[in-house]
């Protein structure tokens, strides 16, 4: 039970939940877009900054070790400060690191202001989700506005790349941050006229040990996953990897043993909870791995620019926001259990579809929308997250499912994206010179240009046949997990 100061759920008659839905949709549009609207801006800021390629690393990978490592206690803080209140300071250190960028004249400025914007994603992201689950006290509802929030990441994630293509054939890559600015002004002034505070009654300790164990357990793991699918296994990296998992280990164990903990891990206990787990994690990897490899075949098989290469994959969102608004009214006709294990099931079709179609953009287009389709009840498993939470444990069920997505994301791209390269290396003929055979991107113009695209589409549909594997067994785990007599009314917890 929660107290009048710490939780003040709307009621259903007042329209403002639905406005307040918008504004914390739109901040995490922003905020998915940056993600992966640096990979379009990337080579323009290498040229002007003449990044070395291990700096070029950095830029790119401090914003997912920042997040990543800070989820766990900004969240707890959040329970503690208030959740409006963190939300609305991580939109003001995205506009400040945004701005930052028009006095950035090196690579380590750079890495600041993207370690900055890290922090800022890592105070964004779990509030987003703690105040949709205190602002819609009904169940129905909350599926249908967590089902809005996950159609909203698939679309941030697809258009990043559109948006980014287009202000660089206009501005200066500075642009790809500056439109952030004007965007996080509005969502500041929006988020404190229409939402309301929500913190935890009980919120869990922040303590120095805690902070350190998860912060550093989980920078480490990320990066040493990262570097493992960049460099392969080395015993620097192996070493890192363990030391990370170890002490996430000494993370669980403390939690456990804490009758308030920084992050409630006990929320593991529920089925219905690791079902939900499941579904976001394998949809995060699959999206992931495909706009990663998809970007990949649109620009060094097919031709095509970064911005048509981004208009080309907004199938992909264009399936999930069209489809998700109805996966809550089909859950609530069926069962929860069987919309979200036959999204996961749509979504390894999808990726099937990659895998057997010819490999011309109008079939893929085709898959792509598919694999949108089947993220498209991914909103339910967020319902479930955060439905097996008490309005206390709000701020851990949201790190929990945002770390989901963020190790869903890199263990992705890293084991199936290392496939892929396997798979292309292995296509290559013999011969090939070192740029051919490093990487697809290194054979363009080159003699084995040819070679090297079939190689490539050869890896790009052994992607689609693994991914839809993944997917599959998601589906079957998910089937297994969530009772058959679940009803969205049971979600509310």
């Amino acid at each position: 039970m929660t107290s009048p100061v710490a939780s003040a759920p709307r009621t259903a008659s007042d329209p403002r939940r639905w406005w307040a839905l918008a504004v914390l949709a739109a901040s995490l549009l922003v905020v998915v877009m940056d993600m992966t609207i640096l990979n379009v801006a990337l080579p323009a800021m290498t040229d002007e900054l003449h990044l070395s390629a291990v700096s070029q690393l950095w830029v790119v990978d401090v914003y997912a070790l920042a997040l990543a490592g800070l989820l766990v206690p900004v969240t707890a803080l959040a329970d503690r400060w208030g959740r409006k209140r963190m939300l609305v300071t991580g939109y003001a250190a995205f506009a400040v690191g945004s701005l930052a960028v028009l006095w950035a004249d090196s690579a380590a400025a750079v890495v600041a202001i993207r370690a900055l914007l890290g922090l800022g994603g890592a105070m964004v992201m779990p509030s987003t989700l703690s105040l949709i689950r205190s602002t819609f006290d009904d169940a129905r509802e909350r599926t249908l506005a967590l089902s809005v929030w996950g159609a909203t990441a698939a679309l941030g994630a697809a258009v990043g790349p559109v948006v980014g293509g287009a202000l660089l054939e206009a501005y200066s890559w500075h642009a790809a941050f500056l439109v952030n600015v004007p965007l996080m002004v509005v969502a500041i002034v929006a988020g404190l006229w229409l939402l309301r505070e929500s913190r935890s009654a009980r919120p869990g300790r922040v303590d120095a040990t805690g902070v350190v164990l998860s912060a550093g357990g989980m920078t480490a793991a990320v990066y040493a996953v990262k570097q493992l699918g960049k460099h392969g296994p080395t015993l620097p990296t192996v070493g890192l990897l363990a030391l990370g998992v170890a002490a996430l280990a000494l993370f669980v164990h403390r939690s456990l043993r804490s009758d308030r903990p920084m992050l409630d891990v006990r929320l593991f206990r529920q089925p219905v909870l690791r079902a939900g787990v499941v579904a976001a994690l394998a949809s995060s990897a699959l999206m992931a791995t495909v706009l990663f490899t998809g970007s990949q075949w649109l620009q060094l098989v097919e031709g095509m620019s970064p911005l048509r290469a981004g208009l080309a994959l907004l199938p992909l969102a264009v399936g999930a926001m069209l489809a998700s608004p109805f996966a809550p009214a089909l859950a609530e006709r069926t069962s929860p259990r069987l919309v979200l294990a036959a999204g996961l099931v749509v979504l390894a079709v999808g990726l099937a579809l990659v895998a057997v179609l010819p490999t011309t953009y109008p079939w893929i287009a085709v898959a792509f929308a598919v694999v949108g389709l089947g993220t498209s009840a991914l909103g339910l498993g967020s319902a479930l997250i955060m439905g097996a939470a008490s309005d206390d444990q709000a701020g851990s069920a949201a790190a929990i499912e945002e770390i989901t997505y963020e190790l869903g994301a890199v263990l992705g791209i890293t084991f199936l994206g290392s496939m892929v390269g396997a798979v292309y290396r292995a296509g290559l003929p013999d011969g090939v010179d070192a740029a051919t055979g490093e990487s697809l991107a290194g054979a363009a113009g080159g003699p084995w240009a040819t070679e090297a695209a079939d190689a490539f589409v050869t890896a790009f549909a052994s992607m689609g046949a693994v991914g839809a594997v993944g997917a599959a067994l998601a589906a079957y785990a998910v089937w297994r997990l969530v009772p058959a007599r679940l009803s969205l009314g049971d979600t509310q917890h």
